[in-house]
């Protein structure tokens, strides 16, 4: 089949956090022939459209959620479609998880994305968001992106249509469209020593399994960094907390910046969490934090 429908699909089971309600339906397309019939499904559910991805930057609200959630679940592998003397273009379904590229980046000795190691989600889910850690970003590598918007179908964006700014991204034409799905990706990677992308990547695993709880209920980071010199994870930790709790959520004691689920959370606790540290950053140090998560709906 080229797509698969699911009723009232459980939010709290397809994301990260392991937080949410239930949606209107869930709609999985895998293969392109399936997107030909999702804007008359679309059109049928009264739920607004939302591209899940693999749910790992997102806290979703209880209850009946007005969403018509949109997955996909494709088997296209990555593939080199471009190379020359320093510099290969990689292209790769926005459906493939993030970790599996760059097993595939160092395999072929490409470099360029070994900060983004530990992050999980899909390629698409990074691209949405312009993903970034120990100073990469995604944005910075992409040649194009194939997009799918209702009315247009599918349609290539070269990189001077795309604009990518901290953990934002756009394209021309997206204020148009009622929803997109990213469908494929384009990534123009350096050239460089296996060996030495092997190295940089482990080493950067390393750190972050010494700083982060990666291995966590959470959804990443849960705020942006307000500037360059004032982490997020730094303001939150001198406001006290790094480890403070409320029922089942908890702002971890590894890293102030990560909210996690310690087993029987609920929205309405990470919420209030969210509220008071907010409230607690702006009274301290003048920052209005702003969410790097996607709170729905």
């Amino acid at each position: 089949m080229n797509l698969e429908i699911a009723d009232k699909p459980s939010l709290k089971e397809c994301t990260s956090l392991r937080l949410g309600g239930n949606a209107i339906i869930g709609v999985t397309l895998k293969s392109e022939a399936g997107l030909e019939y999702l804007p008359e499904i679309l059109a049928g559910c009264p739920g607004a459209p939302f591209v899940i991805g693999r749910g790992s930057n997102i806290l979703a609200r209880e209850g009946e959620l007005a969403l018509a959630l949109i997955g996909l679940k494709t088997q296209e592998l990555p593939e080199i479609i471009r190379e020359d003397s320093t510099s290969v273009t990689v292209s790769v379904s926005a459906a493939f998880p993030l970790p599996l590229l760059l097993h595939f980046t160092s395999e072929h000795g490409l470099g360029g994305l070994e900060g983004l190691m530990g992050i999980p989600g899909t390629v698409g889910g990074a691209v949405s968001m312009n993903a970034g850690s120990f100073g990469t970003e995604i944005g910075n590598f992409i040649e194009q992106i194939t997009v799918f918007t209702p009315g247009n179908g599918l349609l290539n964006k070269k990189a001077d249509e795309i604009k990518s700014e901290y953990r934002k991204f756009s394209f021309s034409g997206e204020e148009k469209a009622s929803y997109h799905i990213i469908w494929k990706v384009s990534l123009r990677l350096p050239k460089d020593d296996r060996q030495k992308v092997r190295e940089r990547m482990s080493g950067i695993m390393r750190k972050k399994q010494e700083t982060q709880p990666i291995c966590a209920a959470s959804a990443g980071c849960i705020f942006k960094n307000p500037a360059p010199d004032a982490p997020a994870g730094m303001l939150l930790d001198k406001c006290g907390f790094k480890g403070k709790a409320l029922g089942g959520m908890m702002f971890s004691p590894m890293h102030a910046n990560f909210l996690i689920n310690r087993g029987n959370g609920s929205s309405e606790e990470a919420l209030e969490l969210i509220s008071v540290a907010r409230a607690a950053v702006k009274e301290n140090f003048g920052h209005d934090l702003q969410l790097e998560v996607k709170v729905i709906p």
